[in-house]
C-alpha cells in the first residue's frame, strides 16, 4: 500500500512490524522522529491495530498510519480506522499528535485525507468520538466537516457522510 501524501504530510500506511515496534516503543533503525514520539495514545493506537490484524486479517487500507512530516521526514503521530467498514459501510477512525506538533492544523490535514480515502474506497460514513475537555479534537472533526449526533458522560461522538 502506497503513502497518502497531503501538501504538508506523508500518512505512512503501517505495516504490522512496523506496528508491533511502534507499540513496544522501539524505533527501527534509522527512522526519523520527532521528540514525544510515540506517545501511550501512538503505542494504543499500533496495538489496536495489530489486535484487529490477529482478530481479522491485514485491514490495510482500513489500518493505521503514521503521520510525517514531508518538510524533515519526522513522525509527529498517527492516524487511522479503527477496523474495516462494518455492515452499514461505516468507519471509525482516530488520531493524535504529538504535543509540539499540535496547533498548526496537521491533523484536520491527516483526518481529511482519510475522508477521501474512505468515500474512495466506497465508505457511506465515516464517525469519531473525542473526550468531552478536548476542543482542540473538537475543532478538528468540525473543520472537516463532521458534525456532532450525540454526546454522553464522557465522549462526543460525530459523523460525516459523502457530499
Amino acid at each position: 500500500m502506497d503513502d497518502i501524501i497531503t501538501p504538508r504530510l506523508v500518512l505512512h500506511p503501517l505495516t504490522r512490524a512496523e506496528a508491533e515496534r511502534l507499540a513496544a516503543g522501539a524505533p527501527d533503525p534509522g527512522e526519523e522522529r520527532a521528540d514525544g514520539y510515540p506517545d501511550e495514545g501512538d503505542r494504543a493506537g499500533a496495538r489496536r491495530f495489530l489486535r484487529v490484524w490477529a482478530e481479522e486479517g491485514d485491514p490495510r487500507p482500513f489500518g493505521a498510519y503514521e503521520i510525517r512530516r514531508r518538510a524533515d521526514g519526522r513522525a509527529i503521530g498517527g492516524a487511522g480506522f479503527h477496523r474495516p467498514p462494518d455492515g452499514r459501510g461505516s468507519v471509525t477512525i482516530g488520531y493524535g499528535l504529538i504535543v509540539s506538533a499540535r496547533g498548526e492544523g496537521y491533523a484536520s490535514e491527516a483526518v481529511r485525507a482519510l475522508l477521501e480515502l474512505a468515500w474512495k474506497l466506497g465508505v457511506v460514513r465515516v464517525e469519531a468520538d473525542t473526550d468531552l475537555d478536548n476542543i482542540g479534537s473538537r475543532r478538528v472533526l468540525e473543520a472537516v466537516g463532521m458534525r456532532q449526533v450525540a454526546e454522553d458522560s464522557e465522549l462526543r461522538f460525530y459523523r460525516i457522510e459523502p457530499a
